[in-house]
């Protein structure tokens, strides 16, 4: 039975800060935490990720701070720039309130701007270990009275490419302090590594049947190297991923693949570290407001980074280690989401692949490119069905306001045929469309059909083909229209997702307005392409002969055809044809 955050030893004022964001109960990792923290013990804590392993160190570090006192008084170090960003963001919605001054200190940043701040009194710094040692010896942070240290990440701190920097930091700290280790994996090796820097520490590791999350389907596409591209496109197809990370091995495979998904229309970013660290946070911040569909990142983003609204994560290099597997896939189904992870594994990756079934216990589904997952049309997370829920509000309320549930005789029945996304234009002139309509409605059809004891794909094969795949899909419309129309809904104070719908609502409408006035109409054509047809006379064609007068007649004609009549097209007089007269 989880205790509330009051029964945890926190004040009034961090409980009633953590429950305005919608937090009322602890994670288990979060409750059998927070009471050791606040005894002020040494301990080594490892759970899975996304379980709240942030506020687990942060919320009763905040409750032994004075705000009086001028020194610092809690250092959390990180691997990357990300990761330190995400954790100030989390401090800033607490610490003001509670008087306690938080500085972000990582590379890339105006150093000048870190020195100002640095005047005042700071209590709190979040820092990546290089720019830290740089305050260091600049003599601008001092740690002799230094209360608490936190390693997030803990087995990636003390990894062979952060230790000498994590230790240069250790000896710049008094010996009596209280030393937490965070992370989702702990090493045999980092442990008693870690037991040279802490004293008699505790361990707490939350007890679970399996090492990754449940709420994440994993899944293994079968492939080569020179077919992982294309597997990639036809697993974003498939899936329809609302926000995706695709994880590679290297910075420049990362770039190369972020161009490759540009030139086939998807709106993708890149994320590693030859970016500078203004366009790191551009990229981020994009991905977090879904400016952006895909982010492809070498293994940076990996850790830590918590986005709401990932619904599946590739990864398109497999990892070459556990740890690295099971924090890559961490980054979706977070916070009791779920969530979709596809690996790609081309022959000589089978004992990487080994490795990690070893590790997490527990074998991966693997199938070949284009096999259809069996949970490909229904894994969605919440947050996608909320964000869809938005949307269908907002354009409920823009159809009102456009005169979209007009009544009364404007535009008589008709229609058009055609293949994918057929569409007319019905009485009252409201469009109708011909597809399998929203998402969400294919999803209860799929959730309705699982009651009835048949399977997602059963369902989807009684209906008719999609319309389009730009709803949540992997759009193909261009990078710069997308930005343009993401900048056109934040004028108007509306997301990035509701403005391409709205605006091609308002384009149809004045569409059907063109054609109600002029007489013309809007059908598909097989491949879903809207087309005009002249409807001033249906099954009519006008024409004019040359003849005297060169006045027009009219003639009926079976399919909309020209009528033939009998006079000289050209070259004599006028046509009076009848209904299946003929034109010479």
């Amino acid at each position: 039975m989880l205790q509330p955050f009051a029964q945890l030893g926190l004040r009034d004022e961090i409980v009633r800060q953590v429950e305005s964001q919608g937090i009322t109960e602890p994670t288990p990792i979060q409750q059998q935490t927070i009471p050791l923290v606040l005894a002020g013990g040494d301990i080594i804590a490892e759970s899975q990720t996304g379980t709240g392993k942030t506020f687990a160190f942060v919320l009763p570090m905040l409750e032994r701070m004075k705000p009086d006192a001028t020194h610092v008084q809690g250092l959390v170090l990180t691997p990357t720039r990300e990761l330190a960003i995400q954790i100030t963001a989390e401090l800033s919605n607490i610490a003001p309130a509670l008087g306690i001054n938080v500085l972000a200190a990582y590379g890339g940043q105006d150093v000048e701007r870190q020195l100002r701040k640095l005047e005042g009194a700071v209590h709190f710094i979040v820092a990546t270990p290089g720019r830290l040692l740089d305050h260091l010896r600049r003599g601008s942070v001092q740690l002799d009275r230094l209360s608490t240290l936190v390693l997030d990440e803990a087995d990636q701190m003390l990894h062979m490419g952060f230790l000498n920097e994590v230790e240069d930091v250790i000896r710049q700290t008094p010996y009596k302090k209280q030393t937490l280790l965070f992370s989702a994996t702990m090493p045999q090796k980092v442990r008693d590594l870690a037991q040279q820097y802490m004293r008699q520490p505790q361990e707490v590791k939350i007890q679970t049947k399996q090492v990754t999350v449940s709420d994440i389907e994993q899944v293994v596409v079968q492939t080569t190297d020179r077919g992982k591209q294309d597997a990639l496109c036809q697993a974003i197809d498939e899936y329809r991923p609302y926000l995706a990370m695709v994880f590679c091995r290297t910075k420049r495979r990362a770039s190369t693949l972020n161009e490759a998904l540009l030139e086939r229309g998807y709106a993708s970013d890149e994320l590693h570290g030859d970016l500078s660290q203004a366009k790191r946070e551009q990229v981020m911040k994009r991905f977090r407001e879904a400016k952006i569909q895909i982010l492809v990142a070498t293994d940076i983003a990996a850790r830590g980074l918590d986005v709401e609204g990932v619904t599946h994560v590739f990864n398109y290099d497999i990892p070459h280690d556990a740890e690295s597997y099971i924090h890559r896939i961490g980054r979706t189904g977070r916070a009791g989401e779920r969530g979709i992870a596809v690996t790609f594994a081309a022959p000589r990756d089978e004992f990487f692949l080994e490795l990690i079934e070893k590790k997490i216990k527990m074998p991966l589904n693997k199938r070949k490119p284009g096999q259809s997952g069996p949970a490909a049309s229904a894994a969605r997370s919440k947050a996608l069905v909320q964000r869809e829920k938005k949307d269908k509000d907002v354009l409920a309320v823009e159809r009102e306001l456009r005169g979209e549930k007009r009544r009364g005789g404007e535009g008589g029945s008709g229609g058009g045929r055609g293949g994918r996304g057929a569409r007319s234009l019905g009485a009252g002139g409201r469009t109708v469309h011909a597809g399998r309509g929203s998402r969400s409605e294919r999803e209860q059809a799929s959730a309705a059909a699982r009651g009835q004891g048949r399977s997602s794909w059963e369902a989807a094969a009684s209906k008719p083909p999609a319309r389009t795949r730009d709803e949540f899909g992997a759009s193909r419309n261009s990078r710069p229209v997308r930005e343009a129309s993401a900048g056109a809904a934040r004028g108007q104070g509306r997301s990035s997702w509701e403005a391409p719908e709205g605006r091609a609502l308002v384009q149809r409408e004045r569409t059907r307005e063109t054609a109600r006035t002029h007489g013309s109409r809007e059908t598909a054509d097989g491949t879903g392409r809207v087309r005009r047809e002249d409807t001033r006379g249906t099954g009519r064609d006008q024409h004019r002969g040359s003849g005297s007068g060169g006045r027009e007649r009219t003639g009926s004609a079976p399919g909309g055809q020209r009528p033939r009549g009998a006079g000289g097209g050209r070259s004599g007089g006028r046509n009076t044809g009848g209904g299946r007269g003929r034109r010479s």
